[in-house]
């Protein structure tokens, strides 16, 4: 298992300097965004038509010793505005093409979540099962729209040798473990998820438990932790809208790792990880507001390198 480091949170800087800084921390693994919600200038999809771009594209990375276990490009391709999601589907196929050009084995992205009829212009996530409306809308969003669209996505990655990993986030359709694996039920294996704790515990789930259950889905693991404040909790439970800066009175707020659970959580983590057969990356992202990217990268670097299990496993000293 590796450390790498999802590079939106240094967006700041050009690719080379983004290497340059991450192999301080002997950090030689990236997720890179190629558009729609995390625009980063680090991966453009024009080098699907400017070769001179790919060239360079990849001799920075090949010079730095870089590998790519992703490429990202989350947004939401169910958007009931047609132009925003006609942009958002290009933008997937785009880095899908792109990622089997650079021989990147996952593309990572939301569910995407429709508005509440054909007529929306705005998506509805739905959250609870009364008034009998909302499950008319439910139903309507997953038949309608989720269904085609990822049915036919999914065969496009298929036959590109790519797979798909869908975040899990409240706000989309697929925000749980339940509702991934009932999407992966129906279009089958090129779909999995991007599995990021964080979304997990503030939702009250246990997320090693969910590695159990998602099993050979997780094709993609976001290190990002979670830090749920009793005291305000009980006031407002865990569907918290005020902003993410409003610290002191929210019921939770994203951490750097190992800010919201100590190393004890985080090495049962990576070993259920493994148990259940990801050996891959756990890939940095930074969402901590107390923090800035710079002081969450260097901590979470150090923190995870004493985490992660590197060495594979080698035949029981006892045979």
């Amino acid at each position: 298992m590796k450390v790498g480091v999802f590079t939106a949170l240094l967006s700041g800087l050009p690719l080379e300097g983004v290497l340059k800084k991450l192999s301080q921390f002997d950090i030689h693994t990236v997720e890179l965004g190629t558009g729609n919600y995390p625009g980063d200038p680090h991966c453009k999809l024009s080098m699907l038509d400017v070769e001179k771009e790919m060239v360079a594209f990849k001799k920075c990375l090949d010079d730095h010793g870089f590998s790519i276990s992703a490429l990202s490009c989350h947004g939401n391709p169910l958007h009931p505005n047609a132009d925003r999601a006609r942009h958002d589907r290009e933008v997937h196929r785009k880095t899908i093409l792109l990622a089997e050009k650079l021989k990147v084995p996952v593309v990572v992205d939301f569910s995407g979540c429709p508005g509440d009829s054909p007529k929306a212009t705005a998506p509805n996530w739905v959250t609870c099962p009364w008034p009998g409306d909302f499950l008319d809308i439910l139903r309507w969003q997953w038949e309608e729209v989720a269904v085609p669209y990822w049915v036919e996505n999914a065969r496009f990655a298929a036959d590109h040798g790519v797979k798909v990993a869908i975040e899990m986030h409240p706000g989309f359709l697929v925000y749980n473990p339940e509702n991934l694996l009932k999407l992966r039920a129906i279009v089958g294996p090129s779909i999995g998820c991007n599995y990021d704790p964080s979304h997990m515990f503030w939702q009250g789930i246990d997320p090693i438990a969910a590695i159990r259950l998602l099993g050979d889905a997780i094709y993609h693991v976001h290190a990002k932790d979670t830090q749920i404040y009793s005291a305000n909790l009980p006031l407002v439970g865990v569907l918290d809208t005020k902003p993410y800066t409003d610290e002191r009175h929210r019921s939770w707020i994203f951490r750097t790792c190992g800010y919201g659970h100590g190393a004890e959580w985080w090495k049962e983590f990576a070993s259920t990880l493994r148990m259940y057969g990801y050996d891959y990356v756990l890939s940095i992202e930074h969402e901590d507001s107390l923090l800035s990217p710079e002081e969450g990268l260097r901590k979470s670097a150090a923190f995870l390198k004493e985490v992660v299990i590197q060495e594979p496993p080698t035949a029981a000293w006892w045979v």
